[in-house]
């Protein structure tokens, strides 16, 4: 754990195979990180510019584009996840993430069968199958969990998102008989970006709809006390150079959550964050906030709707973009 007290864990959002075996193992040594995530962009930017997977991808001819694919990022959540083994040993995470193909959003059936085979193939217990939230996703949320495999739940922007995934864990749990370990991926910092130039200019305070909106799905989460199943914050990464680089680590704090942060931002945090309690937030002032959002005249409903929508293409461009590429 980052903070034991806490139970507040930091994972690094990045995967590349360099700095697996460089930054990566400092920062788990320094204790610092004590998890990773992936998902399409983030391979997409680590395959097509880093050098180090040139030897590899030449040794695979002959394979589909996407088994070119899956042979690269299974090498590197292997990697990782031997990395992080110890840290899983001791009870203390370690694991890393791995997406299924997002083309399959809306098959269920389809993600069920690939997730299976992908945790198989990895052959690493601490290795999470990452499904997006969507009415397929919460099926196979709940097959894989009932299988004893570890999930990480993704593009979550809504709250009853959120419940729908904790439900879905729920049920895996009492079909299995045993718990396992998930997470419900929160995004953040996107919302904000989405509303800030209309709160401003209608006198609203910006950089809070993220945190706030957040705040009340994590409230929903703790509320439900499924078995291991954890809020995990992502898309924290700071877009605003008005804003502090660890500004939604920091004010997301909170007891039994998980952070997911680019490496930057992870090193901001560790250097200059407060690092005190900041969630929960009372229901009283995130409605507040929220009235002075409706006042402005947005819609936050559609906001977070579209931003759903939009994760989840900008997922499929980035993983068509990979398989264009080879």
């Amino acid at each position: 754990m980052y903070i034991e007290d806490l139970k507040f864990s930091l994972w690094a959002d990045f995967i590349e195979r360099d700095y697996l075996d460089k930054e990566f193992k400092e920062l788990i040594t320094n204790g610092i990180i004590n998890g990773a995530t992936s998902n399409p962009a983030i391979f997409k930017n680590a395959i097509l510019n880093s050098p180090a997977y040139k030897e590899q991808l030449a040794s695979l001819n002959g394979l589909s584009a996407k088994e070119k694919y899956e042979a690269v990022a299974i090498y590197d959540i292997k990697k990782a996840a031997d990395i992080l083994k110890p840290l899983y040993d001791a009870g203390d995470d370690g694991y890393v993430s791995i997406e299924v193909d997002p083309f399959l959003c809306d098959e269920a059936d389809a993600t069920i069968d690939e997730g299976k085979r992908l945790f198989a193939e990895i052959g690493r217990e601490n290795v999470m199958i990452k499904v997006p939230a969507t009415t397929a996703g919460y099926k196979a949320m709940e097959e894989l969990s009932a299988s004893g495999i570890p999930v990480n739940a993704t593009l979550i922007f809504k709250k009853d998102q959120a419940i729908s995934c904790a439900k879905a864990f729920e049920r895996g749990c009492e079909r299995s008989g045993k718990s396992v370990d998930t997470v419900i991926s929160i995004f953040v910092s996107r919302v904000d970006r989405a509303l800030d130039a209309t709160l401003s200019a209608n006198g609203v305070e910006v950089a809070l709809s993220g945190i706030y909106n957040t705040a009340d799905i994590y409230n929903a989460i703790q509320e439900m006390n499924i078995s291991g199943c954890r809020a995990l914050f992502a898309s924290t990464g700071v877009k605003d150079d008005s804003l502090p680089a660890y500004y939604y680590v920091d004010n997301l704090l909170a007891y039994n959550s998980v952070n997911t942060a680019p490496i930057e931002t992870i090193d901001a945090f560790h250097k200059g964050g407060k690092k005190r309690k900041a969630l929960p937030i009372s229901e009283e002032v995130i409605k507040e906030h929220f009235f002075k959002v409706k006042n402005a005249g947005v819609d936050f409903d559609a906001v977070l709707d579209k931003q759903i929508a939009d994760g989840l293409e900008s997922f499929k461009d980035a993983f068509n973009d990979i398989l264009e590429s080879l």
